[in-house]
């Protein structure tokens, strides 16, 4: 598992879904904050409906301590 809110936008491009993506994940958490929920995704400017499946390799800080 990949953590949303420690991984570099090279590690978020690798994974399919993100493809190509991995800046603006990176950009929208640095100006917004941690992410608590991999679901957060959907806010991500160009992300909405696209990142289906990146639940299964993802994960928050949030989600470890559950």
């Amino acid at each position: 598992m990949l953590d949303l809110n420690r991984a570099t936008a090279e590690e978020l491009d690798a994974i399919e879904p993100l493809s190509g993506h991995g800046f603006e994940i990176v950009r929208y958490r640095q100006e917004r904050g941690r992410f608590d929920d991999v679901r957060q995704l959907e806010e991500v400017p160009g992300l909405a409906g696209k990142w289906s499946g990146a639940e299964r390799v993802l994960t928050t800080d949030k989600d470890a301590l559950a």
